[in-house]
């Protein structure tokens, strides 16, 4: 049976390649996904990433970052799922580990961290956390 969170299963496969100590990792293609790559990228959690062909409806590979091999993501957490969803006004966002992690958020304004959802007065859907 197919996965029906496509994000908690993309937040999964990076914290189990993370964890492995993996060059890189493949998730199944979603536009939700690539987004929240882009963030995840600019935050700086992941070297880079691409996305796939393979004929079917595409794969994107994501290349973990290490440092001096140690790992650049402590943690992800999936916030939001499909059964539950959780939603927070502007004031009452999330600040991951007193800001040294991140919290995406989708808003009406598209998907931010929680920094910009505040400096832009916008609340949201809390998708995950990183740190």
């Amino acid at each position: 049976m197919a996965s029906v969170d496509t994000i908690s299963n993309m937040l999964t496969k990076i914290r189990n390649a993370n964890k492995a100590m993996k060059e890189q990792t493949d998730i199944p293609y979603s536009w939700l996904s690539y987004e929240i790559l882009k963030i995840i990228q600019k935050e700086g959690y992941v070297k880079n990433f691409k996305r796939i062909d393979d004929r079917k409806k595409g794969v994107i590979r994501v290349y973990m970052k290490y440092l001096n091999k140690e790992r650049v993501i402590s943690g992800i957490k999936s916030i939001s799922t499909p059964g539950f969803r959780v939603y927070r006004g502007a004031k009452e966002l999330p600040k991951v580990l007193d800001g040294y992690g991140v919290a995406i958020i989708s808003t009406s304004k598209g998907l931010m961290v929680d920094k910009d959802a505040r400096l832009n007065n916008v609340g949201g859907e809390v998708i995950c956390h990183i740190w």
